[in-house]
Parts: C-alpha cells; sequence; structure tokens
C-alpha cells in the first residue's frame, strides 16, 4: 500500500518523468476524508478579471461607433431622437465630429428661397428701369413759354391738359420736307389742337377744336384759332382757347412734324383701318381700303389730309382723335413696356419731340397720358366742338363756325368737373 501511495503522490505533484507516450486517463480514488482530500484536489481556482476603471468624465458621441449620416436610409425616430452620424447627430461639425464642436451645424441654402432672392432682385431692376428711363428722358424734354398775359378762368375740378400738334419745320431738311410732303412754308401754325380732360366726376374726354374754327383772338381780333399761334407763340393760343372756352388751362405741350414721325417709328409703326382708299398728292398719301400698318411718314399723312376728305378740316380732327388713341395705347401695351429696346426708343423720341409749358409738371403730364389711355381703351369720350356751319366765309377765308349755344353748355360742363351728360356731343 505504501508504495502505492507513494506512486500517487508522485503523480499529483509531478514527480514523475513524462513519458514518451500519453499515459492513460487515471481513476482517483475517493479519499477517506471528504473535506481534506477535495481541498488536496481541487485545482487553484482563476483569479477574477479586474474590474474596469471607472471613466472620470461623462463619455462623449465620439465614444460610440459611428453610423451613417441621417438622410442615408434613415428615417426620423418616432421618439424625437435624433439619428447619429458621422460624427455624432450634429453631423461632421457639430459635438463628437472632426470639426470644431463648438460651431454651429452648417444648414443648407434652400433653392426654392435663393429663387425667390433672385426673383425679388430682377423685379426691383424692372422697377427701376421702368421709372428711371421716363426719368431722364423727362430731364431731356424742351420747355416753352405758354403762361398767358391778362385775365384768366380761375381753378376748376379736374385737369385740363392743351395738346397741340405744330406744322413747325423746324430742324427738317430739304430732302425731309420733300419726303414728309410739308413743303417749305416759314413760321409755325398749328394743325393739331386738343383738349384732354380728367375730370372730377364722369368719364376722361378727348375734344378736338378744329384749326380753321373762327375765334375772337385777344388783342387781334377774329381769326383762325391757329393763327393765334403763329401771331404769339403757345402763350397767345393758350389765351385764346381758355378765353373761348371758359376752360383753365393745367398743362401744355406740343409736338412737330418730325418728332410725331419719330414717335410712330420708335414703336415700330401704327395699325390702323382704312374705311375708303385715300390718295391724296399734297400729303404724299396714297393708302388702299382695310387695316394696315402705317409708319411715321405715313402717319404724318393720314392726319394731315384734308383735301381728299369731303368733310375737310372735321375728317382730318376725327383722324387726328383715332391717331392718338392708338399711339397711346400701343405705348402703354406690354409689348412696349417689356420690350427694353422699343421702350428707350420710345422713351427718347417723346422727349426729344415734345416741348412743354414752363408750369406743366410730370403729374400733369402723367395724367393726361392715363386719360389717353383710358379714351383709347374705350372708356372715355371723344368730341369735337358743336359746330354751326364747317364753310363759314369769313374776312380770313372759309372756317369753321361754332355752335354757340351747345359750345357754352358743352364746356361749362366740363369747367364743373362732370362729364357725365357729355356723351350727347359725342362724335
Amino acid at each position: 500500500m505504501a508504495n502505492r501511495h507513494e506512486a500517487d503522490l508522485d503523480w499529483l505533484y509531478g514527480r514523475e518523468q513524462r513519458r514518451s507516450e500519453p499515459e492513460p486517463t487515471r481513476v482517483m480514488p475517493a479519499p477517506a476524508d471528504r473535506g481534506e482530500s477535495r481541498a488536496a484536489a481541487a485545482p487553484p481556482a482563476a483569479a477574477a478579471p479586474p474590474a474596469p476603471p471607472r471613466p472620470a468624465v461623462r463619455p462623449t458621441p465620439a465614444d460610440y461607433p459611428r453610423t451613417p449620416a441621417y438622410g442615408a436610409g434613415f428615417a426620423p425616430d418616432p421618439r424625437g431622437v435624433p439619428p447619429q452620424g458621422p460624427g455624432g447627430p450634429y453631423g461632421p461639425d457639430g459635438p463628437g465630429g472632426p470639426g470644431d464642436g463648438s460651431r454651429r451645424p452648417r444648414r443648407r441654402r434652400r433653392p426654392v428661397r435663393t429663387f425667390f432672392r433672385a426673383l425679388l432682385v430682377l423685379v426691383l431692376l424692372g422697377v427701376v428701369w421702368l421709372v428711371g428711363v421716363p426719368a431722364y428722358a423727362w430731364s431731356q424734354v424742351g420747355r416753352v413759354d405758354d403762361t398767358p398775359s391778362g385775365k384768366r378762368p380761375g381753378d376748376q375740378p379736374g385737369e385740363t391738359f392743351l395738346l397741340v400738334g405744330s406744322d413747325s419745320r423746324e430742324g427738317l431738311s430739304k430732302a425731309q420736307q420733300k419726303k414728309l410732303g410739308t413743303g417749305s412754308v416759314a413760321g409755325q401754325r398749328t394743325d393739331t389742337i386738343m383738349l384732354v380732360i380728367k375730370p372730377a366726376t364722369g368719364k376722361p374726354v378727348l375734344v378736338s377744336l378744329p384749326r380753321d374754327s373762327y375765334v375772337d383772338v385777344p388783342g387781334h381780333g377774329q381769326d383762325k384759332i391757329n393763327a393765334a399761334y403763329a401771331i404769339g407763340g403757345p402763350d397767345l393760343l393758350v389765351q385764346t382757347v381758355e378765353q373761348n372756352t371758359g376752360l383753365r388751362v393745367d398743362g401744355y405741350a406740343e409736338v412737330g412734324f418730325g418728332g410725331f414721325v419719330s414717335v410712330i417709328d420708335a414703336l415700330d409703326g401704327i395699325r390702323m383701318c382704312v374705311p375708303s382708299a385715300i390718295k391724296d398728292q399734297d400729303s404724299h398719301l396714297d393708302l388702299k381700303k382695310g387695316c394696315q400698318t402705317l409708319d411715321g411718314t405715313t402717319a404724318l399723312g393720314y392726319v394731315r389730309m384734308r383735301k381728299a376728305d369731303p368733310r375737310g378740316d372735321l375728317g382730318r380732327v376725327e383722324r387726328q382723335r383715332e391717331m392718338l388713341a392708338a399711339v397711346a395705347k400701343k405705348a402703354a401695351s406690354p409689348a412696349t413696356v417689356l420690350d427694353p429696346v422699343r421702350y428707350w426708343r420710345l422713351c427718347n423720341a417723346t422727349a426729344s419731340a415734345v416741348r412743354i409749358g414752363q408750369d406743366t409738371t410730370i403729374v400733369d403730364t402723367g395724367q393726361a397720358a392715363l386719360a389717353l389711355r383710358t379714351v383709347s381703351a374705350g372708356d372715355g369720350l371723344t368730341l369735337t366742338v358743336p359746330v354751326a356751319n364747317p364753310g363759314y366765309s369769313t374776312p380770313v377765308g372759309s372756317a369753321v363756325l361754332w355752335d354757340a349755344s351747345a359750345a357754352s353748355d358743352m364746356f361749362a360742363q366740363i369747367a364743373r368737373g362732370d362729364t357725365s351728360k357729355l356723351g350727347k356731343y359725342a362724335k
């Protein structure tokens, strides 16, 4: 027994020499004393791994695994927790990202906001263009002395604007006079005399005063109304109109032959509907019946022609009103306002063509333009002063004699600022 016990101890404490071949598994005998045997036979227990040190600071988002950025296959968390992306929930430049975490995250510019900003800039530039070009042109307009002498009518409701078409050849060469059919008559007369009325009540009115109207010219007796301009210029013409109509003139403008042509050409012509064929050698006019576009030269002949018109001067004033309304309509059309080239040419051509009175303001001119635009759209009235005799014989030749009673009534209604009952005088 002693040898066997010694052999067991040698195996237990490893004192036995290792053999070349593996030793077969031995069966340990049951010890007599369970407590001592178990204590002696049990292998030493493995040491427990040391507990990880407790962090001194709170972990940051950088300590956690990084996941794809928000939007790369992730939907918002319904609990309201922002999804994790590179560098944490705020992107690379947020806390824990490669950038400076103290900076606020960058926001992407929204295409819609950028579009509306660009649109706003374009609108502002358009407004500057639409206002700036007429303002510049206004600074280039010539001025004339139109203030009459003597007693004048008092202020009246509404606005009255005197528009004159002069037959001045000033600035026209011999070749241009021949081309336009104006002749080379010296001096200035008025081929066209119109009153543009913007009343306090009622529709705007455009009133024609025939150039051969036989009236009293202050200081010069009875004569044709266009003689007033030839004798004393704009101021005497204004005084003559005020004295014979009872209306106070608030604004004045005149345009010559050359200016009229340049304005029509700046608009690329005016479309008119000719009721019958016209052929007039004096005005160099040869038109077929029907609607057609007239250039500046042809349009001038159309509004000046009277010998080929059986109604003479009365027919001419109707064509002049028709032409003026067409010019106002086309000048205010979107095709003109939105075309930078045409808009620039029109404003500068008008500035070169027109001369205004010394006291005429841009407000007066603007109100007259709006009234003309309303008339051209068919929402106003076009009138000719009531006539008693279109071929009245006078010492200065055949003239137009007004119907004194009807003309006095028409002008009295205008002077009161009410045009609502002038329909009976419409022509």
